[in-house]
């Protein structure tokens, strides 16, 4: 379920935006996304969306219900160099890039098929048990934490208002 379309002439750079928009959706959540997008290349996506999808339908008889697109590739194609005339007789190059665009589509999965085994479960609740128990030894490792800070305070101020007092008359003395 692939479509192609080689040597499309555009910067390739400026094509990923759009592919980038599409990839991993499904194929009518990425027909609604190109309609409201207003890039050049929207266009020549929506018309490789509807062949790859016919392809399916041709060739592997899928529903487009169940298509979503799985891979989109954009490749650099031929570069077209030109040459522009610029002031005192010199020249300034101009590349025409180009390039290849490959929509891959996939049948989705359905969820219901999928059955978990009862070792998987047992893993998984064991995991949560653990993950519950963390948080509460913490609490109560900051409640000490706090006790003792709030002592510390307290000590370091006692220190501070005696030590000026004992600074100043040491120098008196001197």
């Amino acid at each position: 379920m692939k479509a192609f379309l080689k040597n499309y002439r555009q910067s390739p750079r400026k094509v990923r935006l759009v592919a980038d928009l599409i990839r991993g959706k499904k194929v009518d959540e990425a027909e609604v996304v190109l309609d409201f997008t207003a890039k050049r290349a929207t266009s020549h996506f929506k018309k490789l969306l509807s062949s790859a999808t016919a392809n399916a339908k041709q060739n592997f008889g899928i529903e487009r219900d169940n298509l979503y697109i799985k891979e989109v590739q954009v490749n650099k194609g031929v570069t077209l160099k030109r040459w522009r005339a610029r002031a005192r007789g010199s020249a300034f190059p101009i590349n025409k890039r180009s390039c290849h665009i490959t929509l891959i589509l996939a049948e989705q999965e359905l969820k219901d098929k999928k059955i978990e085994k009862p070792g998987n479960i047992e893993t998984k609740t064991k995991k949560t048990e653990k993950a519950v128990a963390k948080p509460k030894k913490t609490v109560e490792k900051t409640a000490a934490s706090t006790k003792t800070k709030a002592v510390k305070k307290k000590e370091v101020k006692a220190v501070k208002k005696v030590a000026p007092k004992a600074k100043t008359k040491n120098m008196k003395n001197e």
